[in-house]
């Protein structure tokens, strides 16, 4: 009996230039990175709740806030904490079974796109509004 040192030929996993860009793929990175983000806006959350108790530091903190800077930084981690809870809504439907289907995933996708943006907007309105309008 003969032995073939010849070695086996497995077959090549798909790498990333293969596969067309879907929303799918998108929302999952995006998952990701808002999930990563929570953690940077989990600290701004924490010096609010510090600043609180000392009113040299929450004027330091509502400076922070009120600057376009701290604005566009609070209402990103508004969208990231909406778009990870719906996201995080879109795997649950996932592990009851449901919305495996193409079109199924892709709608579930887009409205999680679209509902986060759409509720980071809204809940921002009224939080402006309730506040009185803009400083």
């Amino acid at each position: 009996m003969a032995e073939s040192n010849a070695p086996v030929r497995r077959p090549l996993s798909p790498h990333l230039q293969i596969y067309r860009p879907m929303l799918t793929m998108s929302m999952s990175i995006a998952h990701r990175i808002t999930g990563f983000a929570l953690y940077f806006g989990t600290v701004i959350l924490a010096w609010w709740l510090i600043a609180a108790a000392n009113p040299n530091a929450y004027a330091k903190f509502q400076a922070f806030a009120d600057s376009i800077i701290g604005r566009l930084i609070l209402f990103g981690y508004t969208w990231a904490v909406i778009h990870h809870l719906l996201g995080g809504v879109r795997h649950l439907i996932w592990d009851t079974g449901r919305g495996f289907g193409p079109s199924e995933r892709e709608w579930l996708a887009a409205a999680t796109l679209i509902g986060s943006v759409g509720l980071t907007v809204v809940l921002w309105i009224v939080g402006i509004l309730a506040m009185g309008g803009s400083r």
